[in-house]
């Protein structure tokens, strides 16, 4: 193991009630890129590219704050479903569960057009999803006009071969995030036969293009003891990982009900986060986690807001309910919801989830506030 001299700053920012909520999350988001800087010091171009992207975020922050004078809310992360479709059949996919694959996913030019109003508002940080994103081959040339814009690209990893990566050499604000379910057992078994054996080849192209990449475990009940295992975190972060999430499994597939981890689990997660955060020279964090210490969920335009492959404005990938289309309107006017300030200000409707996601679990008190907005 590699330990780090210098000390991590990520866990130091926790919201305490009666805090400006708008400076924690600014402020968690700042301690994440100093983080970033510190452990890529090894690469000066990457470290460099993360120095501008703090001044980058420091921009938007006041960017966002302006908006927020004028009423606008502004979060400062849009994750942003680019497809439906998708090249494996995973068991537990919360997007195969939800939605239906369609034939009016947005075009490439519009996508630019709400990436480009984004940036202008102050949106930073663009979590990519699907499905699987890249289906989507002009992808990589839509993230590549808007280097302001950090894109962490979650994506089952397999279509990222030779050519992608070649396109992607010193666009340093796209970070595949390979999605794994452990070794090569838990991960076949949800994912497809195979899938695991392909993923050790990707994830060598990509340590050899220099990339700086990301893994996502979804934790389950019964995968928890091996992704928090030290000999699997050592077996990734020597194949250069150097950004790891640990992502509770929502239960929205039904039949799945089993696979949500135990509150003791839930507990020892946080725990071993921190000392992974101490240990290793790299960016640890744990979800819902991180969004409970610094102010619980962040969703709704909280701190995110969700635009799905048909441009629906909805507060999370787990809650499928709009009241605005950016097929029909701005961004702007959009992030003027009526439907998203409601979530916004009933938060202490929320309760413990049973699952990863605290809307998810409100599902019905979601819907009801769409019925009677």
């Amino acid at each position: 193991m590699n330990k780090t001299k210098s000390k991590p700053l990520m866990g130091t920012v926790k919201y305490r009630e009666g805090e400006d909520f708008w400076k924690i999350v600014n402020e968690s988001l700042t301690v994440f890129f100093k983080d970033a800087l510190r452990i890529s010091l090894k690469d000066p171009g990457q470290a460099l590219y993360f120095l501008q992207t703090a001044k980058n975020q420091r921009k938007a922050a006041g960017l966002r704050a302006k908006a927020e004078k004028d009423g606008i809310r502004v979060p400062p992360i849009m994750v942003f479903s680019v497809t439906d479709r998708c090249n494996l059949n995973c068991k537990g996919c919360y997007n195969k569960a939800l939605r239906q694959i369609s034939s009016d996913e947005m075009s490439e030019e519009k996508i630019r057009g709400i990436l480009t109003e984004a940036r202008d508002m102050g949106i930073s940080f663009v979590v990519l999803l699907g499905g699987e994103p890249l289906v989507r081959r002009e992808i990589i040339s839509i993230t590549a006009g808007f280097p302001e814009i950090i894109f962490l690209v979650i994506t089952n990893g397999t279509l990222l071969n030779d050519d992608i990566l070649a396109q992607l050499k010193g666009q340093r604000n796209f970070v595949p995030v390979i999605s794994l379910e452990g070794w090569e057992n838990d991960t076949d078994d949800r994912r497809g036969k195979g899938v695991y054996e392909k993923l050790q080849k990707v994830i060598a192209r990509v340590k050899k293009a220099h990339l700086f990449w990301s893994v996502s475990v979804t934790v389950t009940r019964s995968n928890f003891t091996t992704v928090t295992d030290i000999a699997f975190i050592n077996f990734l972060y020597k194949l250069g990982c150097k950004l790891f999430f640990f992502v509770e499994y929502t239960p929205v597939d039904e039949g799945t009900e089993d696979w949500v981890i135990t509150e003791k689990q839930r507990d020892e997660l946080l725990k071993i986060r921190d000392k992974l955060r101490r240990d290793y020279n790299a960016l640890f964090v744990a979800l819902p986690g991180d969004e409970d210490e610094i102010g619980g969920c962040l969703s709704a335009g909280r701190g995110f807001i969700h635009v799905n492959a048909r441009g629906d404005v909805e507060p999370c990938p787990f809650a499928p309910y709009s009241d605005a289309n950016l097929m029909k309107m701005s961004l702007k006017d959009a992030l003027k919801s009526d439907f998203l300030k409601a979530i916004r200000e009933k938060r202490q409707n929320f309760h413990e989830p049973s699952g990863g996601c605290s809307l998810w679990a409100e599902r019905e008190w979601v819907k009801s506030i769409l019925v009677k907005d």
